[in-house]
């Protein structure tokens, strides 16, 4: 069932942000007085087609990759002279930048749309206050301590942990020190030295010391996951572990720092029942984790009803604020992609967080199994995603076109066919580049797990 998830909510989303791109370029055209011949979603032969009043062909074709707008235009057959003047290539060159750049423009005008109705029904979050940092980490050399609520990060406003992390990934690459304001008001610096290059498979807050605030929990065992060492060893629900290896456990995370510390090698719990004591010695598995080896038993805790209630919040306003902070989450998020760009190409971030298709696949089937919340979260990324790479300068793409538009104003006279054609062989290269690039790392994702 979850492959079908997968392929299903990779297909929709495929078509919402091709339909809204090409949309785009779809209505710029008719504003500009171009005719458009053609309206594809997808490549290929076509499935389904339909003629519209105006003459334009609607089209649903086999190979559900993309889409394109097709209009009038005499650089691709022959035209008739009483519509030459509805031709792409006869409009001014203000008219056809307005038409190549309103794609990527209704792919950030979706993604406002979307912040806006999750701002509007209300985007469950945790509070963005912090747990114990480890001694030495950046965290507890700023002089944060368990309990301190971040309010800012720099000069941005921090509603939310996930918004801790995003802030910080902005600011925190190339940037010595970032300053931190708490919810008391107090001020300190957290420095972000060795955070450098950002790796896919690093969390920049646990490599910063700063860790989500986690309640004090009983050292209960809540779950045992099958097959799993816990179960193995008759471990069940309702089990409290009085001890490890006879050293007395006061809470959960003792009971967890006492597992890790193990991996591989055998422990003795001490387990609390109704009935009496118990001895069961288990051995943990070893696991990687942010570069160390650690030891597990596939074990949940039991958690009280409302113990994280005070933590919980909600990121919801009334429709203009929510308008309002619509319009600035999809700007943060587009500065932030063309900055992940930029520091990529400089080597500041490894080129391992380019993702392909493979890899959108599978978020969007995660994000759909989670909800419609977080699958339209993860659209809204997409979306800016497409939208800020189909404005990169590169031939082929909408914002190399735009480039050969912007040198036509400034020259006075279009780019030469020549030009063109190199340009364009240049920018397949690129585009081929990246596209390798992506695949490859979708692969090593695949096989890694």
């Amino acid at each position: 069932m979850s492959g079908i998830v997968t392929l299903f909510a990779f297909l929709l989303a495929l078509a919402v942000l091709v339909v809204f791109h090409e949309l785009g370029h779809y209505l710029a055209a008719r504003l500009a007085g171009v005719r458009v011949l053609r309206f594809s979603v997808g490549f290929g032969r076509p499935l389904l087609r339909r003629v519209a009043a105006d003459g334009t062909e609607w089209v649903l074709s086999a190979i559900p990759l993309g889409g394109y707008v097709k209009m009038l235009d005499e650089r691709e057959g022959a035209v008739d002279p009483a519509q030459a003047d509805r031709a792409f290539n006869r409009a001014s060159v203000g008219r056809r930048f307005f038409i190549v750049a309103a794609g990527p423009l209704a792919n950030f005008l979706l993604a406002v749309l979307l912040y806006w109705v999750m701002f509007l029904h209300g985007i469950p979050a945790l509070k963005p206050v912090i747990d114990t940092p480890p001694p030495g980490s950046a965290a507890a050399l700023a002089g944060l301590v368990r309990g301190d609520q971040i309010a800012q990060v720099g000069d941005d406003r921090i509603d939310s942990f996930q918004d801790l992390r995003m802030a910080l990934l902005a600011h925190a690459v190339g940037a010595k020190a970032v300053r931190l304001t708490l919810a008391d008001g107090q001020v300190t610096r957290l420095s972000t030295r060795g955070v450098a290059p950002i790796d896919p498979g690093s969390d920049i807050l646990a490599t910063l010391g700063l860790r989500l605030y986690e309640p004090s929990l009983p050292p209960v065992i809540g779950r045992v996951m099958p097959g799993s060492p816990a179960q193995r060893a008759g471990l069940e629900a309702g089990d409290r572990v009085a001890a490890v290896n006879g050293a007395a456990v006061g809470d959960w995370q003792q009971l967890v720092q006492a597992v890790q510390a193990s991996p591989g090698r055998a422990v003795q719990l001490l387990i609390a029942q109704p009935q009496g004591t118990a001895l069961i010695t288990l051995t943990p598995e070893s696991i990687t984790q942010g570069g160390r080896t650690l030891g597990r038993i596939g074990a949940a805790p039991q958690v009280p009803a409302g113990l994280f209630a005070p933590l919980r919040t909600e990121l919801r306003y009334g429709p203009l604020d929510a308008l309002g902070h619509a319009a600035a989450k999809t700007w943060d998020m587009s500065v932030f992609s063309l900055e992940m760009l930029g520091r990529m190409v400089v080597g500041q971030v490894s080129w391992r967080n380019l993702s392909g298709p493979l890899t959108i696949a599978d978020y969007a089937g995660q994000s759909a199994e989670m909800g419609w919340l977080p699958y339209l979260a993860f659209l809204s990324i997409v979306s800016i995603s497409l939208g800020v790479l189909n404005l990169l300068p590169i031939p082929l793409l909408d914002g190399g076109h735009l480039m050969y538009y912007i040198f036509e104003s400034v020259r006075g006279r279009p780019v030469s066919e020549q030009a063109m054609e190199i340009a364009t062989r240049i920018g397949m290269g690129i585009l081929m580049v990246l596209v390798t690039i992506a695949l490859y790392n979708d692969f090593q994702r695949i096989l890694s797990g």
